[in-house]
C-alpha cells in the first residue's frame, strides 16, 4: 500500500509525539532488531527509529529503506539520523488503528 502525500503528513504530525524506541547501532541491521520492528509496528502501527553515530555502515534513509522492506512497511519520514516507519496492524480491533485520510481519486 503506498501512502498518499496526505496520509504522510497526518502519519508525520502524529510522529512528532511519539518516542525513539528503535536504535541501529554498530551491530547494523539484523534478525533480532527486524523482529523488534516488526513487533512493535504490530503493536503501535506507527514508530520512530534512529541510526546512531557508531554505525558507520547505515545512514538514516538507507537504514529506514532496508527495516521497511525486512518488515512490510511504509517510510513516512526521514530528518537527520531519525526515521518514522508506519504498518496498518491487524491485531488491533478496527476502531482502535490510526484512521488514515481518505485518498480523493477521481471517478471513471
Amino acid at each position: 500500500m503506498e501512502l498518499t502525500s496526505k496520509q504522510r503528513a497526518q502519519l508525520r504530525g502524529l510522529a512528532n509525539t511519539i518516542d525513539t524506541i528503535l536504535q541501529v547501532g554498530k551491530d547494523g541491521i539484523g534478525e533480532n532488531l527486524v523482529k523488534q520492528a516488526d513487533d512493535a509496528l504490530e503493536a503501535r502501527e506507527l514508530i520512530k527509529g534512529r541510526v546512531l553515530e557508531n554505525n558507520i555502515e547505515y545512514d538514516a534513509r538507507s537504514a529506514a529503506a532496508e527495516l521497511a522492506k525486512a518488515t512490510r512497511s511504509e517510510v513516512v519520514q526521514v530528518i537527520g539520523t531519525k526515521f518514522v516507519l508506519y504498518r496498518e496492524s491487524h491485531s488491533k480491533p478496527r476502531e482502535k488503528r490510526i484512521q488514515l485520510v481518505k485518498s480523493k481519486r477521481p471517478k471513471n
